[in-house]
């Protein structure tokens, strides 16, 4: 089995994707964290700024960022943008040097480095950036609202969305399709169907590409 380098495995996505992982049996998932996690994975606890240099040692043929901050616990945009498009951009490029092939990225649905709506700037910025890199191969996930149990940090808005979701889900289709609701445990499960995947280039994945891939 690949190795792999992981950051944001204690969120909600990462951290589904990583108990898939472990319960298949799959002991070279690397996480790097800042806290230990208790989960059976080979653990790196350090500050987030020495993440690169250990992400360069572990060498790891698979890179995934499942990493996202929110305004709330940010306090600023510089702050966001520190963790979302900083770290995650250092980590990749320490794993790429490291050897890493392939390199799957959690972003969002709407991400664009010409938005005007600033979360999604630099998510799209983020992008970018990686796809500078010269990975083998990229996966870029673009989810809609995720569902799923977050804890206590979501945004009203987001509460929201996720209750009337199963209705405005009705009227999202087509185009609009992507920026539908969509279950974190599906996102996982593509993730998981994405890994070693070996066809070059860079893939985006929005909401049905996330679905066909759950299925397959």
């Amino acid at each position: 089995m690949a190795r792999i380098a992981l950051i944001g495995g204690t969120g909600l996505v990462g951290g589904l994707f990583a108990d898939r992982q472990l319960a298949a049996g799959h002991h070279v998932l690397h996480a790097l964290v800042r806290r230990p996690a208790g989960r059976r994975w080979q653990e790196h606890v350090a500050p987030p700024e020495q993440w690169p240099e250990i992400a360069r040692r572990i060498r790891g043929a698979i890179a995934i960022s499942a990493l996202g901050t929110t305004m709330r616990a940010a306090g600023s945009w510089p702050a966001f943008r520190a963790v979302d498009h900083d770290l995650v951009v250092a980590f990749a490029r320490a794993a790429r040097e490291g050897g890493a092939r392939q390199l799957i990225l959690v972003s969002s649905v709407g991400a664009d480095p010409a938005s005007r709506n600033t979360y999604l700037r630099i998510k799209g910025e983020t992008e970018e950036a990686l796809g500078a890199l010269a990975f083998d191969r990229l996966d870029v996930v673009r989810p809609g609202l995720l569902r799923g149990k977050r804890g206590g940090d979501r945004r009203l808005g987001e509460r929201i969305g996720i209750r009337v979701s199963p209705i405005t889900n009705l009227f999202l289709r087509g185009s609009f399709g992507p920026y539908a609701a969509i279950d974190a445990s599906t996102v996982a499960v593509a993730m998981e169907r994405l890994v070693g995947q070996v066809s070059p280039g860079t893939y985006v994945h929005h909401n049905a590409d996330l679905r066909a891939l759950a299925r397959a």
